[in-house]
This record gives C-alpha cells, sequence and structure tokens, in this order.
C-alpha cells in the first residue's frame, strides 16, 4: 500500500456552518491563548491580525485553519509558531475551548509559558504584546474572541 504524506495547509478555505457563517478553515480552526505570569500578575499574549487578514486590524490569539491530519492542539501550537515564533516545547497545555457552530469548530487552546517566549510575528501579525488580563477588553477584539474571552477567563484564568 502506498502512503502519502498528509497535504500541508489543507485545511486553508471558507468553510459554512450549521448556521449559514462562514469561517475560515475547512476542517475548524484552532488558536493559542498563551499565559505567563510577572510579578504575580497574568498576563496573556495577543496578536493583532494585520489588516489583510480575516478579520484584520482586530487582537486575538494566534491561530487559525486546521488540517485534516491534525488535532487542535497540534493546529494551535503550528499557527502560533508560524505567526508568532512560540516554540511547542516552551508551552504546557492546560485546556481547551471548543466554541462549536454547529458543525464548524474553533478551539482555544490554553497554554502556560514554561520558559522565556521569544516573540517573531510574521506577516499576519502587525503587533505581539503581552497583556493583563484587565486590559484584554480594552483592545478593539476579534469577534469570535471577544464573545468567548469572558467564558475562557472564567475557566481557566480566575484564581
Amino acid at each position: 500500500m502506498l502512503q502519502t504524506d498528509p497535504v500541508r495547509g489543507d485545511g486553508n478555505g471558507w468553510a459554512r456552518c450549521g448556521l449559514g457563517h462562514r469561517h475560515w478553515g475547512r476542517f475548524g480552526a484552532a488558536g493559542l491563548l498563551l499565559v505567563r505570569t510577572v510579578a504575580d500578575d497574568r498576563e496573556v499574549l495577543l496578536q493583532h491580525r494585520a489588516a489583510w487578514t480575516s478579520d484584520g486590524d482586530t487582537w486575538g490569539v494566534p491561530g487559525g485553519a486546521r488540517d485534516s491530519h491534525e488535532t487542535q492542539v497540534q493546529a494551535a501550537l503550528r499557527e502560533a509558531a508560524e505567526e508568532a515564533g512560540i516554540v511547542a516545547a516552551d508551552v504546557e497545555v492546560a485546556g481547551l475551548w471548543h466554541d462549536d457552530h454547529d458543525g464548524w469548530e474553533y478551539v482555544t487552546v490554553v497554554a502556560s509559558a514554561l520558559a522565556e517566549i521569544i516573540l517573531e510575528p510574521n506577516a499576519e501579525s502587525a503587533d505581539l504584546r503581552w497583556v493583563e488580563l484587565d486590559e484584554v477588553e480594552n483592545l478593539h477584539l476579534h469577534s469570535g474572541f471577544a464573545k468567548t474571552w469572558p467564558r475562557v477567563r472564567e475557566t481557566y484564568l480566575t484564581r
């Protein structure tokens, strides 16, 4: 039997969920919400999406389309590496937040930074910034992230 490698990037493309909304990611999408503690304050890494991207000029987490052969965690870590230079070995996954859109799903992978993270933005990132938890809602957030942020924060980031 001939075995072939999965096609990298086969998740890129638009999909419609059962609710009739159009989403980027043929097999769903995932992003990494990375958390660190600095002087007893917790911060999350946010990405200011480049203006030319889908939902550009908004703040959210590094993330994107999931390829057919990837788990949600693999997709989130790959996207975070591509968009922010994050090394998978430098993070520890704490949980997954599933945002189901009736047949299409965005998964926020919540993780803790285990080491100093050296940020290396790519062209999809206008900026990458560590943001204190209480400051997140002051930014112009990506609509999907704005919707899930209060629940993700309550579930994973309250002491």
